[in-house]
């Protein structure tokens, strides 16, 4: 039989089509195989116990997730074997160390993808923002794409739905990253325990002749290495690591540190803030010595990484404020955000804090956020940011629940709340935007509405 198309959405499905039926959360691709053979499938793909009759073969298989994997890679010609592909998973730090490291990669002259939730960025072509990590299909075609324009290196942020769903199943990783691990999806993964399981599967995918480079700030450090057969690299702010730091110095104006091997020191003046921008550092340039860079080069690509979208990005306000947009959504996330700009704002100035937590995901985070916010923030404004089918007053009453001062108003309008919050900042004061980074819409019942902090707040700069 020959196949001109595989899919696993019958929407996609047309004449010769290899329909791959997968079993979602909230919708099961076994009730869409009629669909997918009026469309023209030809033959189908599943692990359901019970299929009734159909017009078309169908191959039943234990695992119909690792089978589109397999099958996915096998259609374009396994395409990541002709790649040089980095994967980055951890709970914070993906977008920014990935951006960090395309920043070197361009420096040193090579033609290179970075995918995640910005998207794809690539000299060859713009796209659009999507998942963290594509499905096996649209990733195996997009790097069958990155081979034919002639692109060398790609740089991925993996996220654990993708390595628990066989996403990155039949990705052959060169260097498996790890940032830091702390609680974050427990409304998918219900403990740390299977939360660290799924991060860890990357690195049981690399073999001896990869890398697998190691946050040793973080205490699940030991543990992935315990489990991977990689070459390991380990990076910290101390001197028992491979690659490690000395001289530190960081203000609002960005960070300034030597990083130290055993064979060379780069010294680094980078205009990104935040003290865990300086553990992001670390890790890009573990991974650009990796794989033979130089130190010049290294270094030229780190300085010229000015800013990470929707990461720390400061903006100047027409009454002598700030604005710092941060995705930060986790408690992990307000915890270094927001004591990273206590640390270094002046003294006069005052913290404001606008943000919400997400519907439908872990309700256990939200009232250890609002406390965070509580602690470091002169003022809370508490606004919706994606309530999904929720009720936006549910969620905010769990922000609330153990806040015990009475410095917050609460909306229902995120950008009346955003409006309201810059025009009410004196000189200097800071006002820190958490949550949705360079997201340009709101998820509310279903539906995505056109919203973004960043497009009111440059209405308010000069």
């Amino acid at each position: 039989m020959d196949v001109k198309k595989i899919c696993n959405h019958s929407s996609k499905a047309t004449q010769g089509s290899l329909f791959i039926a997968v079993k979602g959360f909230a919708k099961d691709g076994h009730d869409y195989i009629n669909d997918a053979i009026e469309k023209g499938a030809s033959a189908i793909i599943s692990d359901s116990e019970v299929l009734n009759t159909i017009s078309v073969p169908n191959i039943k298989v234990k695992d119909s997730r690792l089978a589109l994997s397999h099958i996915a890679s096998r259609y374009y010609n396994y395409p990541s074997k002709e790649l040089t592909i980095v994967g980055i998973t951890g709970t914070n730090g993906k977008t920014t160390t990935a951006s960090i490291f395309y920043s070197i990669l361009k420096a040193n002259g090579c033609n290179s993808a970075q995918l995640g939730t910005m998207g794809t960025i690539t000299d060859s072509y713009k796209s659009k923002k999507t998942l963290t990590t594509l499905d096996p299909i649209d990733l195996h075609q997009k790097f069958r794409d990155f081979v034919n324009d002639g692109i060398t290196h790609v740089v991925m942020e993996v996220s654990s739905h993708a390595l628990d769903q066989f996403r990155v199943a039949d990705v052959d990783f060169d260097i498996g990253v790890f940032t830091n691990l702390a609680p974050e999806h427990l409304d998918y993964h219900i403990n740390m325990e299977n939360y660290f399981s799924a991060k860890s599967k990357l690195f049981k995918m690399l073999n001896s002749s990869n890398t697998a480079i190691v946050n040793y700030e973080d205490k699940m450090a030991p543990n992935i290495v315990k489990i991977s057969k990689a070459k390991i690299i380990s990076f910290s702010k101390d001197r028992n690591t491979t690659v490690y730091l000395s001289e530190l110095s960081h203000d609002i104006n960005g960070i300034r540190f030597i990083i130290n091997t055993k064979e060379t020191k780069i010294p680094i003046n980078s205009h990104l803030i935040g003290e865990y921008n300086i553990e992001n550092i670390l890790c890009a340039v573990s991974i650009a010595l990796s794989i033979g860079i130089e130190p010049r080069i290294i270094q030229k690509g780190v300085n010229q990484c000015n800013i990470v979208p929707g990461r720390m990005e400061r903006f100047n306000l027409n009454n002598g404020a700030k604005a710092i947009i941060d995705y930060a959504h986790t408690p992990d996330a307000y915890e270094k955000v927001l004591s990273t700009i206590q640390n270094i704002k002046l003294e006069k100035s005052k913290i404001h804090v606008l943000f919400g937590c997400g519907g439908d995901r872990d309700r256990g985070k939200r009232s250890k956020m609002g406390q965070i916010a509580e602690r470091y923030s002169d003022k809370m404004w508490i606004t919706p940011d994606n309530p999904r089918s929720e009720n936006i007053l549910d969620i905010n009453n769990e922000i609330i629940k153990n806040i015990k001062t009475k410095n917050f108003e609460i909306f229902n309008n995120r950008g009346k709340a955003l409006r309201l919050a810059i025009k009410s900042l004196m000189k200097d004061d800071i006002l820190v935007v958490l949550g949705k980074g360079r997201e340009d819409f709101q998820e509310v019942k279903g539906e995505k509405i056109d919203y973004s902090d960043i497009k009111i707040i440059e209405s308010f700069i000069g």
